[in-house]
């Protein structure tokens, strides 16, 4: 048997293993997730050790003799600490200082998020698109206006806004769901042709 033979049959295995959640919750699918899970973080410590460390850590310190990247290096190993007891305290400085890096993402995302759609909106209205963003804009906006009851003229324009909301979530669950379509398709492409050969 040759060595691809046999991968693929690993792989089906594996595939099969995945698949038989769908029955119910089983020994193979703990062995499967399990092995994912290892082999995951097997090929993780590696490469971060690799393509981190050393660049980062190791060769600015030992080799450039940039003793600044000390407290960096010290604040990140702080987080070992996690597993200890008593001394679980000490990983709270790296997280810390992990959140408030995430603290100054805040503008950028207000940039983003926000302030390039507000000024999307704010364009003349010139074409058949900028003028339905702009009443999906000003609809939705609308229907979060809770200080005002919706009923009447108010209550159908509000209606508006939930049918954009409605479209916009329809079309992320659809992507969402045409992703995972397209990687079942992908493993029965496998599980019939690479493996066992009954499909070209």
């Amino acid at each position: 048997m040759s060595f691809e033979a046999i991968s693929n049959f690993i792989a089906a295995f594996f595939t099969l293993s995945i698949f038989s959640f769908l029955y119910k919750d089983n020994p193979f699918y703990k062995f499967a997730e399990a092995m994912f899970v290892g082999v995951s973080m097997g090929y993780a410590i590696p490469l971060v050790y690799i393509n981190t460390f050393i660049p980062f850590v190791y060769r600015p310190i030992f080799v450039e003799h940039n003793f600044w990247i000390l407290i960096p290096a010290l604040m990140g190993s702080l987080y070992i600490f996690r597993f200890s007891k008593n001394y679980s305290w000490l990983s709270r400085y790296p997280i810390v200082f992990g959140m408030a890096i995430v603290g100054m993402g805040v503008p950028l995302s207000m940039h983003a998020s926000v302030l390039v759609q507000m000024r999307s909106a704010m364009m003349p209205i010139e074409t058949l698109n900028s003028a339905l963003i702009f009443v999906g804009t000003i609809t939705i906006l609308l229907y979060f206006f809770f200080s005002k009851e919706h009923k009447g003229v108010y209550g159908k324009i509000t209606n508006i806004g939930i049918w954009y909301m409605m479209v916009g979530f329809g079309a992320s669950f659809g992507y969402t769901v045409m992703a995972r379509i397209s990687l079942l398709i992908g493993r029965i492409q496998f599980l019939l042709g690479d493996w066992l050969g009954v499909m070209k």
